[in-house]
């Protein structure tokens, strides 16, 4: 009995902590894994993967219980303490953090990736076509690049997406987001070929996002969480219908480049 308890709870904490930070966080955090999730099939054939600007690592680990060796960096050192001590509480011996800056990616010493995440990160670097050359460069040939960022022409949820965007890079957005020709740009000139580009974050995403975002202030996030949890199976069953029926307009772009493996004559 006791080593059947035993082994119920290490299940239970192999599956909460990798999902932790994605049931704990936002609609938009979640809707963005849900997007990245699809294109990652579960492998054994060890598939390397960056998740560039990795926040909490939650994507990080994640992909790495699907079986990827996966690697996340970010520029905040303590974030990447709490990273490796949530990949280590899960015995994940394919996920490692580092503390890097993604401006200077083409100085980080790994690379030859057959994946790169970069979610919710570009919209904050200045010089995002540097970013997509220094992408390119780390991706095996072949290799996929998975990206996120807030869509050019989404709803506005509160004051912030107004702006005024950051003229410096002081941690906030440069830019308001991108829209499918932006982002086609960037692909051209850095080499990548568009495999796909869509956009989630529907309506519930974003009025659950917006009343999270209100009560934050006024009750902390921990309370927040607790009186929110309910909602948050809105987005997941709701959205893809309002998509559907009403065109509404999402807040996220996702893109899905391909890195050539074969260079033109």
């Amino acid at each position: 009995m006791i080593g059947r308890v035993n082994f119920m709870l290490k299940k239970l904490k192999r599956f909460l902590i990798p999902n932790l930070n994605l049931i704990y966080g936002g609609p938009l955090t979640l809707d963005g894994w849900r997007w990245i999730s699809s294109k990652l099939p579960p492998t054994v054939d060890d598939w390397t993967l960056l998740d560039i600007g990795c926040g909490s690592g939650a994507y990080t680990i994640k992909a790495a219980t699907k079986g990827y060796i996966a690697r996340g960096f970010s520029w905040n050192a303590s974030a990447t303490k709490k990273c490796t001590m949530r990949a280590k509480l899960v015995n994940l011996e394919n996920c490692t953090f580092d503390t890097f800056d993604a401006r200077v990616l083409d100085k980080y010493p790994y690379g030859n990736y057959d994946v790169i995440i970069n979610s919710e990160n570009i919209e904050h670097i200045s010089d995002d076509l540097k970013l997509m050359r220094d992408i390119f460069s780390k991706l095996k040939p072949g290799g996929f690049l998975l990206l996120t960022s807030p869509y050019y022409f989404y709803n506005v949820i509160n004051s912030d997406d107004l702006g005024p965007f950051s003229k410096f890079e002081d941690g906030g957005h440069v830019r308001r987001g991108y829209s499918k020709t932006m982002l086609e740009e960037l692909c051209a000139i850095s080499g990548f070929k568009v495999e796909e580009i869509t956009i989630r974050g529907g309506l519930f995403s974003q009025l659950l996002e917006k009343i999270i975002r209100n009560l934050n202030f006024l009750l902390g996030v921990k309370l927040t969480w607790l009186l929110t949890l309910p909602l948050r199976l809105f987005p997941i069953i709701f959205d893809p219908f309002v998509r559907k029926v009403f065109q509404y307009k999402d807040y996220k772009i996702c893109l899905v480049a391909y890195k050539p493996r074969f260079s033109e004559l």
